[in-house]
């Protein structure tokens, strides 16, 4: 996947995964992003809340053997309490479609969110 490839999410989705954040802080919480890939862009278009999502401090976990095929489902985002945008090894390792989104402390706006692709590399994210 390109580095050069921009994430478009609209500012709804994006308000509505950084208050979920905010309502489980200090818990970590995790979406399915579901949209469409082209060449050049991503577009989110929904969140999915995952089944039996488990969420705790540290961590937040789905049980990937329980989801449907479902080839719309993007990636994932899900938040970092302790504040950092970079993605762990354990997040990378654990990647589930093409992006990864990370909101992290205080999730107030745009600038609390970031997008990367499975070799850790950031996207441009685009919020319209």
């Amino acid at each position: 996947m390109n580095a050069d490839l921009t994430v478009i999410i609209s500012k709804k989705l994006l308000k509505a995964i950084l208050k979920h954040a905010r309502l489980l802080y200090p818990k970590e919480t995790i979406f399915l992003l579901r949209g469409e890939k082209s060449e050049k862009q991503i577009r989110i278009s929904e969140l999915i809340v995952p089944p039996l999502a488990t969420y705790g401090h540290g961590f937040a976990n789905i049980p990937t053997h329980m989801l449907p095929i479902d080839f719309s489902i993007i990636g994932t985002a899900h938040s970092h309490p302790s504040g950092t945008l970079v993605p762990s090894p354990a997040d990378l390792n654990h990647l589930w479609g093409s992006i990864l989104m990370i909101v992290a402390f205080p999730f107030k706006d745009d600038k609390c969110a970031a997008v990367y692709n499975y070799k850790g590399e950031k996207l441009t994210l685009k919020v319209t």
